[in-house]
């Protein structure tokens, strides 16, 4: 990787992280503080306050890419880090629980995961992009251990109203990474911008939408059950949680980079990403058949963010591989769609699942879309690699 892709990868990394830092340490302690404001004894409004956040991000993902094609990759994620620290505000000032949904739709409103991943791709070579886009889903996956932790000590320091005013500082700082850190775009062609229609007839693009749909269905599914597995069956109440979570994360970065270089380096993406797709398979029975006592949650936990971390990182570098050139955000948006729509619909379905039939079902139809999806993604084609100038942006 030359200076340049070096310098766009980890100040993108740190956008993403900056933003998703502060989402994050609301999680663990937004249900127990709403039992203290106005409308928080509504079970469902409290549900609604965390998802509205997932479900104005689909809503909004492939608007924000197909902008992106069209007024240029900064102006957008400018816009979009700018409306969600303005929400963050609006969640800061409430007084109630209506206040705060306001303000968790508002900072879904600056839906840039799209436009930040298509500059990653507008930045980088073919054979370095798993790299880069590698690097954003560790600061993701390490940003999320660090608010497990950092959470409840946050809030006992701060409060809730202290979380989202932290949020806002931390959009505000992504924006002046974004201003001065992130290189130069380069000029990409604009004169079909957007095109949706061919995007959506694209079926190698479409199997990986399905693909990312699914593995965040799974993703939140698991999250209904683990928490509550660890507590009843491991004995470990939730505020020490972190001590299997964080080293899940860990250890899985130690064996996913290893996954991506090969992948790269040997040009054997699809090899990788089938692996790690059968590898979510097997973390689905192991936790059906296996998933008792704390080594053995810990277990299939770090396998799980083993295949979560590799497919976060080969996906969207897949699709920014094969998506036409003056499309890139657009096919990206739709990806992200599908995405949060797997994010919204998987707690919903986790949650159903568990109170009708039990946990069992709930891992045995995860492990079942998991075994579907690898069926899918065998008659993928390997993505091309072109080895192109790298940009040289300022």
């Amino acid at each position: 990787m030359t200076a340049a892709e070096r310098r766009a990868g980890v100040s993108l990394a740190a956008i993403f992280a900056l933003r998703m830092f502060g989402l994050f340490l609301i999680l663990p302690v937004f249900s127990a503080h709403a039992q203290h404001i106005p409308g928080g004894d509504n079970l469902t409004l409290v549900g609604l306050a965390i998802g509205a956040y997932g479900l104005t991000q689909a809503c909004l993902q492939i608007a924000y890419g197909a902008a992106s094609d069209r007024f240029g990759r900064k102006p957008v994620i400018f816009f979009g880090l700018l409306l969600f620290a303005i929400g963050s505000v609006v969640a800061a000032c409430a007084d109630g629980i209506y206040g705060i949904i306001a303000g968790r739709v508002l900072q879904g409103a600056g839906a840039i995961s799209a436009a930040v991943t298509a500059l990653a791709a507008d930045l980088t070579r073919d054979q370095h992009r798993t790299k880069v886009m590698a690097m954003i889903g560790s600061s993701i996956g390490l940003v999320f251990a660090v608010s497990l932790v950092g959470a409840p000590l946050l809030y006992a320091w701060i409060g809730m109203s202290g979380l989202f005013w932290l949020t806002a500082a931390l959009a505000l700082c992504a924006m002046a990474v974004l201003g001065w850190v992130v290189p130069g775009a380069p000029q990409v062609p604009r004169a079909n911008a957007g095109r949706f229609v061919d995007v959506l007839r694209d079926g190698q693009l479409m199997r990986l939408n399905i693909g990312v749909f699914v593995l965040h269905l799974i993703q939140t599914t698991m999250w209904v059950m683990v928490p509550a597995a660890l507590i009843s069956t491991a004995g470990l109440p939730v505020a020490e949680h972190w001590k299997v979570y964080l080293p899940a994360v860990l250890v899985s970065f130690v064996f996913m980079v290893p996954a991506i270089i090969f992948a790269e380096r040997y040009n054997r993406m699809k090899l990788v990403f089938n692996g790690a797709v059968a590898l979510l398979v097997v973390v689905q029975l192991g936790f059906y058949a296996f998933g008792h006592g704390v080594y053995a949650l810990g277990l299939w936990l770090t396998l799980f963010f083993i295949a979560f971390n590799v497919l976060e990182a080969t996906q969207p570098s897949w699709i920014s591989r094969i998506a036409p050139a003056d499309a890139k955000g657009t096919a990206l948006g739709v990806y992200n769609t599908l995405q949060s729509a797997g994010l919204f619909l998987g707690g919903a379905l986790g949650g159903w699942l568990a109170q009708h039939h039990g946990s069992a079902a709930v891992f045995l139809s995860c492990g079942g879309l998991a075994l579907l999806w690898l069926a899918l993604a065998a008659t993928m084609s390997p993505p091309p690699v072109r080895a192109v100038p790298a940009a040289s942006g300022g």
